[in-house]
Formats: C-alpha cells, sequence, structure tokens
C-alpha cells in the first residue's frame, strides 16, 4: 500500500538510461532557475523603504534614497552576473560557488561557501513562500485570513516538494507559465505606471498612519549605516543568481551555451523590472507595512480593485510560490556534489526513482517549515539572514574566479 501510495504521488520510476530527456530547453529553464531572482522584485524595493523609511528616518527621505540604492544594487547585479557567465563556461560541471571556491580556494573557503549556499536555499524557500502568502494576504478580500498565515505558508511548502519529487521536467513545465505571466503582468504596471507618472495623472499612495506602524511622513533623519544596511536588503535582489551556474548539468546541449544566455536574459529582466519598480515606488509614495505589499499598493492605486489588480497580486503569489524551486532545483544537486566530496552524508548523493535527489528535497523542505514557523511566516524577519550568505558566497567565487 505505501508502494502504491508513493507511485500516486511522484509517479512511476524512471530509468537512469532517461536522465538525458530530463534536460531542460532556454524557455523552460528559465522560469526554473530564474524564478527566484525575478521573483525578488516583488519584496527587494520594500525591503529597501523598511530600512530607510522607518523609525529614525522619515517615508520622504526614504523615497528620495531609493533609486540611488536600487542604481547601485542594479550595478552589482551585472557585475555578478559576468561573474557567473564566466563561472558558466569555466565549470560546466555545475556547482558555482562551491566548485570554484574548492577548486583555486582551497578546502575551508569552499565549505564556507558551500555552507553560506546551502542555508541560502533554504531561506529562499522560506523567503519565498512567505511573500508569496503576504501577496495574497495583501488583497482586501483576504484579510481576515491574516492568523493562518504560517499554516498556509507551511501547506504551500509541502505542495512545491511533492511537485520537486515528481521529477525536474514535470515541476520545470508547470512552474512555466506563471513565470511568465508575472514579467508580463509587472512590466505593464511599470510601463503603464511610468507613463502615468512623467505623461500623464497619477494619484499618489494615500497615507495611512495606522497600518504604517512607526512610519513618519517627513522629518527624522538618515544615517550612512541605515543606507548602507538599506543597500544590503535590497540586494536580496540579487539571491538566485547563482541558480544557473549550479545548474549547467540540467540544460540540453551545449549546456555551457544555453546556461548562459539564459543567464543574461534573466539578468536584463531581474535588472529591469527592478529599478522600474523602484522608480515608480519613488513617485507613487507607498509605505513598508506588514499589512500590504508596497507592489499592492501601487497596483491598487494605478488601477483601482479590479482584474489587473487581481492579475498581478495573484501572479505575484504564483511565482513567488514557484521561486522556491530553484532551491529545489539546486540544494539537491549541491548537497549531493559535497556528499560526493565526503563532507555532507552520502545519502544526499544518492538520487530516488524519479532521477531527483529526493532527500536534499525533503531535508530541504523541513528546514525551511521550521524557519517559517519561528519567524511566523513574515519577510523582513527573515531577509537580515540572508544578506551574510548571499555577500559570502559572492565574494568567494569572485575571488575565486580571479584566481582562475
Amino acid at each position: 500500500m505505501l508502494t502504491l501510495a508513493k507511485r500516486l504521488v511522484i509517479g512511476r520510476p524512471l530509468a537512469s538510461s532517461e536522465s538525458d530527456h530530463q534536460r531542460l530547453r532556454k524557455m523552460v529553464a528559465l522560469p526554473t532557475f530564474s524564478s527566484d531572482a525575478i521573483s525578488s522584485t516583488a519584496y527587494a524595493t520594500e525591503e529597501i523603504l523598511f530600512v530607510i523609511a522607518v523609525g529614525a528616518s522619515s517615508l520622504a527621505l526614504g523615497l528620495s534614497k531609493l533609486v540611488p540604492i536600487a542604481i547601485v544594487v542594479a550595478v552589482l547585479l551585472a557585475i555578478v552576473s559576468i561573474s557567473y557567465r564566466q563561472t558558466i563556461f569555466s565549470y560546466p560541471s555545475g556547482g558555482g560557488s562551491y566548485i570554484v571556491s574548492r577548486e583555486n580556494l582551497g578546502e575551508m573557503p569552499s565549505l564556507v561557501a558551500g555552507a553560506s549556499l546551502l542555508l541560502d536555499y533554504i531561506l529562499t524557500v522560506a523567503v519565498s513562500i512567505s511573500s508569496g502568502v503576504a501577496a495574497i494576504l495583501s488583497i482586501p478580500t483576504f484579510h481576515s485570513l491574516e492568523d493562518l498565515r504560517v499554516p498556509m505558508c507551511i501547506g504551500l511548502v509541502v505542495l512545491v516538494t511533492l511537485a520537486n519529487l515528481r521529477g525536474i521536467k514535470e515541476s520545470g513545465t508547470a512552474f512555466a507559465i506563471p513565470t511568465y505571466v508575472y514579467i508580463v503582468a509587472i512590466s505593464a504596471m511599470v510601463g503603464i505606471g511610468l507613463w502615468k507618472v512623467f505623461f500623464g495623472t497619477y494619484e499618489p499612495v494615500p497615507f495611512d498612519p495606522e497600518r504604517a506602524h512607526g512610519v513618519i511622513v517627513s522629518g527624522g533623519s538618515l544615517t550612512l549605516f541605515l543606507l548602507l544596511r538599506g543597500f544590503s536588503s535590497g540586494a536580496v535582489a540579487l539571491t538566485g543568481v547563482e541558480a544557473i551556474s549550479n545548474g549547467v548539468p540540467a540544460f540540453r546541449k551545449p549546456e555551457s551555451r544555453n546556461a548562459a544566455a539564459t543567464l543574461t536574459w534573466m539578468a536584463v529582466i531581474l535588472g529591469t523590472l527592478f529599478l522600474g519598480l523602484s522608480v515608480l515606488a519613488s513617485k507613487l509614495h507607498p509605505f513598508p507595512t506588514h499589512t500590504e505589499t508596497v507592489n499592492s499598493q501601487m497596483a491598487r492605486v494605478l488601477f483601482g480593485g479590479g482584474v489587473f489588480y487581481w492579475v498581478i497580486q495573484l501572479s505575484t503569489c504564483a511565482i513567488l510560490i514557484l521561486a522556491a524551486n530553484t532551491a529545489f532545483a539546486d540544494f539537491p544537486r549541491l548537497s549531493s556534489i559535497i556528499a560526493k566530496d565526503g563532507y555532507l552524508p552520502r545519502q544526499f548523493s544518492q538520487r530516488g526513482d524519479r532521477l531527483v535527489f529526493s532527500n536534499g528535497i525533503l531535508f530541504l523542505a523541513i528546514a525551511a517549515s521550521i524557519l517559517i514557523a519561528v519567524f511566523g511566516g513574515i519577510v523582513t524577519a527573515l531577509i537580515p539572514l540572508y544578506a551574510i550568505g548571499v555577500f559570502t558566497s559572492f565574494t568567494l567565487s569572485q575571488t575565486g574566479m580571479v584566481r582562475h
């Protein structure tokens, strides 16, 4: 009975000879490996404002510095993307920062890089799922579900886990459509919003002091430390950039060329949407709050509560939930490489019936669920944990590539 239940949930076993047929073409690989990075546009601008517009600062001060910080983050995105393009061609077997550090910097730096990446993948699942639920709870119709935030998050982790246990091809195809819908919807919002701001008429987001806890409209002070912390919070937009360099073996042949082209498209889409949303926010004056996301506030002001607002919110929720697929694709693969090197239990290196690393997938789901429960599914509480791992792995990877 257990075997029958397993077959119903994850499908029939695949022969090892079918592994090449599970490889991805670029149109499917883009949403599979880039959904984490692209979906970060749903909360990166907001996380900057949570630092530079709350507390000792003010909304006016924070909005005035939002675009300069976003530009610096975009420049960093370009640097990191160019570095990982070089990594893809130099190390086509995958592994990203861990492999680069192992080959060029030695054992201990490679273990630090590997540990930071594995932790970041766990946080990616927790942050993406939590932010996806926040997008749903931002819709006025669903405000009453606030008390169910954590159970909703954990339920969605279970669903994404089951999808990935079925195999990479099925999950990649299933996740492609929501990612492209999100890209089109947010591009349309940015385009229409910027046109209204610069060439038409528009109304800024009305300030609600009851919801904007700790936010004042004007006054306050914005120190260098807060600006730097705002930058590090905005740099969460770069999470997931490494995923493609980790997953080169999952691409169809020629693997390196296809992976590099996908990385370039990902960087262009991410940079354009992030900068566009930041410029739009600087004009529409949304304020950071845990009850409604910044993107929801801007969409509601631009389009009211009509169909297009619902499309934006639901597609945002969908890509954020599916962004966890990037971590589910890369955490098991990276943990298998580290396990083969003898630094993790050997069970992480073994493929399951569907030719995926089932043990890594299950471990990732359990660890992310624990984080969600501990931090109450609040994105802003999880973001500071992100920054350390992100910058550590990027720095080690690029140092290794310089030496290479």
